[in-house]
C-alpha cells in the first residue's frame, strides 16, 4: 500500500530589520547642473571655437499659440458700422432737434395760424385806411394788430417744445442719445429762436412792404420803419424762448400755457383794478406800460414819433427771459426726467 506523499510547509521568509532613520544634519542630495555644451564653454571663456569642436544643442522650438475661443471668433466675426464714430457737439444737437421740430405737426398748425394773423389781419388793415393813416406812423402798424394774437401762438409752440417731450416720454430718448442735458435745452431755444424770429420778422415785414406799396403818395410820412421789424420780431420771439423756459421748468403743456397766458394777460388787466387807489396807481402805470400789448405799441409807435420807441421794453424782456432761462438749466440738471 503506498502512502501518500507528506504536503511540503513553506518556508518562512527571513524577516529584514528595519532601517535606521537618517539623522537630521545629514545633507540631501543636490541635483547636478547639467553639463555645459562644449561651444558655450568656449563662450563663456571667451576663446575662439575650434573648428573639431562639437556643435551647440539648437534651442527648443517655441510652442504653437493656442487657438482662439469661441467668443474671439464671436468678436471677430461681429457687424462693424460703416459711419465714423466722432465726438458729439452742439451741432449735432441743432440737427436733432431742427428735425424733430420740422417733423411734427404743432409747428406746422401754430406757426401757419400766427402766419395768418398777422399777415391776414395786416393786410386787412391796409386795405381800410389811406395815405394820411401813416403821416405820424410806420408803414408796419398794421402788423401791430396781428400780432396782439399771433404771439400768443408763438408762446404756444414755445411750450409745446419742450413739455411735448414729457408728455410722451420721448425726453428719455432724447437724453440717453444726448446725456449733456444742457446741449439739448440751449439747442432748442437756439432752434425756436431761430424760427420764430424768421417767421415774426418776415411777416412785419410783408405787411410793411404792402402798406408802404399801397399808401406810398405824398400824403403818407417818411417815418423809417426797418427798427419796427426787427424790434416787433424780437419781442415776440423772446416771448416764445420764455414760455419754452417755463415748459422745461413745469414739464406740463397745459400748466406751461396757462401761465404764460397769466404773463400777457394779467399785467394787461391788473392796472385798471390797481388805479382805484392811490396807492396802487404808479404800479398800476408800469404795468401798463410794460405789459406786453403796450410794449408792442411802443415798439412800433402808434402814439407817434415823439413817443416811446420800446427799447426800455425789450430790454425788461430780455432779463427775465435770460433769468427764467438760468432756472430752467439748473433745474434740468438737478432734476430726474
Amino acid at each position: 500500500m503506498t502512502t501518500p506523499p507528506t504536503p511540503q510547509q513553506p518556508q518562512a521568509q527571513p524577516q529584514q530589520a528595519p532601517q535606521a532613520p537618517q539623522a537630521p544634519n545629514q545633507a540631501a542630495p543636490q541635483p547636478q547642473a547639467p553639463a555645459q555644451q562644449p561651444q558655450q564653454a568656449y563662450a563663456h571663456a571667451g576663446a575662439p571655437v575650434p573648428p573639431g569642436a562639437p556643435a551647440m544643442a539648437a534651442a527648443p522650438a517655441p510652442a504653437a499659440p493656442a487657438p482662439p475661443s469661441a467668443w474671439q471668433q464671436a468678436m471677430s466675426n461681429a457687424y462693424t458700422s460703416p459711419i465714423p464714430i466722432k465726438r458729439t457737439n452742439l451741432g449735432h444737437a441743432l440737427a436733432s432737434e431742427w428735425t424733430k421740430i420740422k417733423s411734427v405737426r404743432s409747428t406746422v398748425w401754430t406757426l401757419s395760424i400766427f402766419l395768418i394773423l398777422v399777415i391776414g389781419i395786416g393786410l386787412l388793415a391796409v386795405a381800410n385806411t389811406q395815405s394820411d393813416d401813416y403821416q405820424d406812423v410806420p408803414f408796419t402798424v398794421p402788423a401791430f394788430f396781428g400780432l396782439m394774437l399771433g404771439q400768443i401762438c408763438l408762446i404756444t409752440l414755445g411750450v409745446l417744445v419742450t413739455s411735448s417731450e414729457y408728455g410722451t416720454g420721448m425726453i428719455r430718448t432724447t437724453f440717453t442719445a444726448s446725456p449733456q442735458r444742457h446741449r439739448v435745452l440751449a439747442a432748442k431755444a437756439l432752434i425756436f429762436f431761430a424760427i420764430a424770429f424768421v417767421a415774426s420778422a418776415g411777416s412785419i415785414l410783408l405787411v410793411g412792404l404792402m402798406a408802404s406799396g399801397a399808401h406810398s403818395g405824398p400824403e403818407a410820412g417818411d417815418i423809417a420803419w426797418g427798427g419796427t421789424v426787427v424790434k416787433g420780431g424780437l419781442y415776440v420771439s423772446l416771448l416764445g424762448v420764455l414760455a419754452l423756459a417755463v415748459g422745461s421748468m413745469l414739464r406740463h403743456s397745459a400748466g406751461a400755457i396757462t401761465t404764460m397766458l397769466g404773463v400777457v394777460l394779467v399785467p394787461a388787466i391788473l392796472p385798471g383794478f390797481l388805479g382805484i387807489w392811490e396807492s396802487t396807481q404808479k404800479l398800476g402805470e408800469k404795468m401798463g406800460d410794460y405789459n406786453a400789448i403796450n410794449s408792442l405799441a411802443a415798439i412800433f409807435q402808434i402814439d407817434g414819433p415823439d413817443s416811446s420807441t420800446g427799447s426800455s421794453q425789450l430790454v425788461l424782456l430780455i432779463v427775465i427771459t435770460a433769468a427764467a432761462v438760468v432756472g430752467a438749466f439748473a433745474l434740468l440738471e438737478k432734476r430726474d426726467v
